[in-house]
């Protein structure tokens, strides 16, 4: 068959949409704030975004002759976007687990959501905090609650050493401290 007649990839639309993966019998843990992120953004999308595109595309259609319409072309491109970004926020939040990480605020132990200050047997000191795939943000000290550092913390507790393999070798990390948001909604303490 010649290349003219085929698509320039042949992958299914949705294999650009493969979820990132989660652990054999995993959740996909997100905190409230997060869970409230992407149905913000999802929203926005079917009720705002989506309805002006489709304006914008029908208007061009309207104009004659689609195969040199730049407006036209734009915005079915533009659809086929905003539909791919709506299917997959869909998914996410149907199999979303929400976890509230001020239910440990009290706790000296690493669980989802914690921030962790360590250092590392090199003596660098790092803090993270623990959230969802789809909200840990490595530019922001955010690691996803599935990656090796955040999976060697897990479970660990201030001033505990924990062993995180990589790829040049055995790093041990101490933990100095462990801290949670506290919850807006509870009351204050009583003096």
């Amino acid at each position: 068959m010649s290349k003219a007649f085929t698509k320039e990839t042949d992958a299914p639309e949705d294999e650009e949409l493969a979820l990132p993966p989660l652990p054999a019998g995993g959740k996909n843990y997100i905190t409230p704030q997060g869970y409230a992120r992407l149905r913000a953004e999802l929203l926005d999308l079917i009720d705002n975004e989506r309805p002006k595109v489709v304006e914008v595309v029908h208007w061009a259609a309207s104009n004659g002759d689609r195969s040199e319409n730049g407006d036209y072309l734009y915005g079915k491109k533009r659809l086929r976007e905003i539909d791919r970004r709506i299917r997959f926020l869909t998914k996410r939040l149907e199999i979303s687990e929400v976890v509230d990480p001020s239910l440990h605020a009290r706790s000296d132990q690493v669980f989802f959501g914690a921030t962790v200050t360590y250092v590392d047997d090199l003596g660098d000191e790092r803090t993270v905090t623990i959230l969802g795939i789809d909200e840990a943000d490595s530019s922001q000290g955010q690691v996803s609650w599935i990656s090796p550092v955040a999976r060697a913390l897990l479970r660990a507790r201030e001033g505990d050493e924990v062993q995180l393999p990589t790829p040049g070798g055995v790093r041990t990390l101490e933990i100095l401290q462990v801290r949670y948001p506290e919850n807006p909604a509870a009351p204050a303490p009583k003096a």
